[in-house]
């Protein structure tokens, strides 16, 4: 059976007129736009960014809405579509956000030690008198 394209339902009852000639109606609209799989970001998850294979999940389910939007299925598409967004954006932020936090706490802690050895090498400056023993 071939299901490439979704078909009519051939049973479907055609809207008749009195004069018994069929209608059709459209229903005209802002056309949506087509369901995005994200698929080329799915697979760069995949290979830069794979922590805890998010990426890996992230290209599974821009595949299946690849394969929804060619069978046709719009809706199916577009929920797979944004599951698979949703994941790459966890595997970019859980990719990014740890070495940006890491370069935060060199950067301070560089700062910290700076200033701690600038008040030591004053502290060690200092001239003590006999008389401050006593």
């Amino acid at each position: 059976m071939d299901t490439a394209y979704p078909r009519e339902d051939p049973r479907a009852p055609t809207p008749r007129a009195a004069d018994g000639v069929a209608h059709t109606a459209l229903t005209l609209g802002s056309p949506r736009p087509p369901p995005r799989d994200h698929l080329i970001w799915s697979v760069f998850s995949t290979l830069y960014l794979n922590l805890c294979c998010l990426g890996f999940l992230a290209l599974a389910y821009s595949i299946k809405a690849r394969d929804q939007k060619v069978a046709g299925d719009l809706e199916e598409a577009r929920r797979l579509g944004s599951k698979a967004k949703c994941y790459n954006i966890l595997a970019t932020m859980w990719a990014l956000v740890p070495p940006l936090l890491l370069l935060a706490l060199v950067v301070t802690g560089a700062l910290h030690l700076s200033r701690l050895a600038r008040d030591s090498a004053a502290f060690f400056s200092t001239k003590f008198d006999d008389s401050d023993y006593d």
